[in-house]
């Protein structure tokens, strides 16, 4: 079997800016980016017409956002102003290592991450007490194009990590995003029902099930 572990809010805690439209704002004025006065409706706007489950990455949003303004920049201003813009300071649950190195007793062990921000799941593990080798994949919505609870997203993370979906198990914290692994035959551990402390003895007894 192969275990799956959400990030934020599973693993990590992480801040968010409280007005991300505000933060980013910030950020591109810092590079010279004349931000509309109606920025605050721009960045809510919808800019990407994307399938169902597809992921837009925030670059992208906020480029469009502008574009439709009429406002021109410099070609990586969007994505270096959002990237600044979510740099968080990052907490390592209590449980999380242990629940981690659980799951590396019975399989292979990814992280499967929605993120619409590039660079911020790696600049995240950087800061938490986890290694980059105490993972065989890392999977994130900005970088394979769907978010959970996608079937996409979770088909890819099991591919990665050589075992069928069905015999993937995912742990998470949001029950609809997270629990989406159902849709691909897998199991999910919701951290509602199996909080990280019970999740070493929950992988020992599905290891001992398979």
């Amino acid at each position: 079997m192969g275990v799956s572990f959400d990030l934020f809010g599973t693993l990590v805690t992480a801040d968010r800016p409280a007005d991300p439209a505000a933060a980013v704002a910030t950020e591109l004025e810092n590079r010279d980016v004349a931000v509309p006065d109606d920025w605050a409706d721009a960045y809510t706007e919808a800019h990407v017409d994307a399938p169902d489950g597809a992921e837009v990455p925030l670059p992208a949003h906020v480029s469009r956002a502008l574009a439709s303004r009429g406002v021109d920049y410099e070609h990586n201003a969007a994505r270096r102003a959002v990237v600044a813009a979510f740099d968080p300071t990052v907490e390592t649950r209590p449980g999380a290592l242990e629940a981690v190195d659980a799951a590396r007793e019975h399989g292979p062990v990814a992280i499967c991450s929605n993120c619409s921000v590039p660079e911020l799941v790696g600049r995240t593990l950087v800061r938490s007490d986890f290694e980059r080798d105490d993972f065989d994949a890392i999977v994130t919505s900005v970088g394979c194009g769907w978010r959970k609870p996608a079937t996409e997203i979770f088909e890819l993370t099991a591919e990665e990590l050589g075992v069928a979906p069905d015999e993937l198990i995912h742990v998470g914290d949001d029950p609809q995003a997270d629990g989406g692994i159902e849709g691909v035959g897998g199991t999910a551990l919701l951290l509602e029902e199996c909080p990280l402390a019970d999740v070493p003895a929950r992988l020992a007894t599905l290891a001992a099930q398979s």
